[in-house]
């Protein structure tokens, strides 16, 4: 039996807005800067956490999520993370909303207990204190006991109003045995700013490395490291191997040839793009192909040899003006999927793809148009796809989320919908270029692809294929140079 010894804690709350990010993400800083090797992960779907985290950690931040890769693989992909980028001394995983707070209807399903569980990692609350004193001990008393199986282990109170503040709630916790490790004062400074889908994502904040820095000055100052760390230490070993993107491909998994140049696969990146699992990357390149990110807001053109376009998540919305003024490339992208390039876009990239995003020209590649709408959608998705595509076989079943204050409606009838998300129509699958096959799957929907390999398996058959055609030859030819040509 193969047994992984990873010294780890999640970081837990009662409700969102106790601070979590700021404990978890000042705690992999501080570790670090006494010079361990940290590893940081986030519960759930989202793409924002993880990005501090990575400025915190030096390494990608990674996703555990259930409902979107299956619980059998929760413990593989946290086994694998801790170990892809070097040695691990501990590894730090963020939570998400309440303890106990996981997929409506589920149970608990999703929740941090329950990926609490899956690994067998004990917990350190975040709790803020700043309008309660010894009801405090009550909160704690009661997530330390409500499901069996989560180990409550410590708790950092956060937003501190005084010493005497302090003493109240401390003196009032000793009763429910659950040792306090650290007192955050109130600091605005330490504080991410926020906007319409939480957090600002540290790729667009200039000064977030600056903040990841302070968090671990703040940390290291109010928090007993050596308390947290014996915490971690005493996590059980996992007996788990670690996920593994060339079995996870199975057949589609294609080996380096000596020699042979990898088909490139274009992923967008940059402020207005920063929606992407470290996973996805992984899996491309098990599957023979050469991820190249290039930024939409700057590039001049997509990188030599593209053969394949991933546009993932992240806010064009935000700077759909910058996005329209790079015109070259707009152009360039609009040709080339037309001519057959495969293409997925989720998201953000869907509204790229549009005709234009609050009047702001976009790709054109997509017959829509995106408007900001008046309400987040969010939530946890099953999903369908009802025709063939880049993506998938018609039938194919996925888990997904979404997560967007963006709607697009079309100026025409853009053809079968990528994907039905819990029977509702989403987005496209188009087949610009006559070939018999969507080569374009364009949706709101965010999939985990360690949790669905067979979706990568199939764009990188499809790359792969684009990449003998002649066709690639020509499209992958600079755009300045084939209008030249002509």
């Amino acid at each position: 039996m193969v047994t992984t010894h990873l010294p780890r804690v999640v970081v837990a709350a009662p409700g969102s807005g106790h601070g979590k990010t700021t404990v978890a993400t000042g705690l992999m800083a501080a570790l670090r800067a006494r010079g361990l090797g940290v590893s940081g992960f986030k519960a759930g779907p989202d793409f924002i956490d993880p990005g501090y985290h990575s400025l915190a950690t030096g390494r990608p931040g990674r996703n555990l999520d259930p409902f979107l890769c299956g619980e059998d693989r929760v413990a593989p992909l946290l086994v694998h993370g801790a170990a892809a980028n070097g040695v691990t001394d501990v590894a730090v995983v963020e939570g998400v909303m309440g303890l106990f707070d996981g997929r409506i209807g589920g149970d608990g399903y999703a929740s941090t207990a329950h990926l609490a569980t899956l690994t067998r990692t004990p917990v350190v609350l975040a709790l803020d204190v700043s309008h309660m004193t010894r009801t405090a001990a009550a909160v704690v008393h009661g997530l330390a006991t409500f499901e069996p199986g989560v180990r409550v282990a410590g708790v950092v109170l956060n937003k501190a109003a005084s010493g005497r503040h302090t003493r109240e709630v401390w003196s009032a916790l000793e009763a429910t045995g659950v040792p306090v490790l650290g007192v955050l004062p109130r600091d605005s400074g330490i504080e991410a700013p926020s906007r319409h889908l939480g957090l600002v994502p540290a790729a667009e904040r200039e000064e977030a490395a600056r903040s990841v820095r302070l968090l671990a000055e703040r940390v290291t100052e109010h928090v007993d490291l050596d308390a947290v760390l014996s915490i971690a230490r005493s996590a059980p070993d996992l007996a788990d191997a670690a996920w593994d993107p060339t079995a996870a491909l199975g057949e589609a998994a294609r080996p380096l040839t000596s020699g042979a140049p990898r088909p490139v696969v274009a992923v967008a990146g940059g402020r207005a793009f920063t929606f992407r699992y470290a996973e996805t990357d992984e899996l491309l390149r098990a599957a023979g192909l050469e991820p190249v990110v290039f930024d939409p807001l700057h590039a001049r053109s997509l990188p030599a040899g593209t053969a394949g376009l991933y546009l993932g998540g992240g806010f064009p919305e935000v700077h759909a003006e910058d996005l329209s003024a790079n015109a070259g490339l707009r152009h360039d992208i609009r040709e080339a999927v037309r001519a057959g390039l495969p293409t997925v876009a989720e998201c953000a990239g869907l509204l790229y793809l549009c005709e234009s995003v609050d009047g702001h020209e976009m790709v054109g590649a997509v017959p829509m148009v995106g408007t900001m709408g008046p309400r987040l959608t969010l939530g946890y998705r099953t999903a369908i796809a009802p025709a063939s595509s880049v993506l998938g076989v018609a039938g194919t079943r996925v888990t997904g989320h979404e997560f967007h204050r963006t709607t697009v409606s079309g100026t025409q009838h853009p053809g079968p919908a990528a994907w039905l998300l819990d029977g509702t129509p989403d987005g496209v699958a188009l087949d610009p270029a006559g070939t018999g096959r969507a080569t374009v799957h364009a949706s709101y929907l965010h999939t985990h692809w360690a949790g669905h390999p067979h979706l990568a398996g199939r764009f990188a058959d499809a790359v792969h294929a684009y990449a003998g055609s002649t066709l690639s030859h020509v499209s992958s030819v600079p755009a300045g140079s084939q209008r030249r040509a002509s």
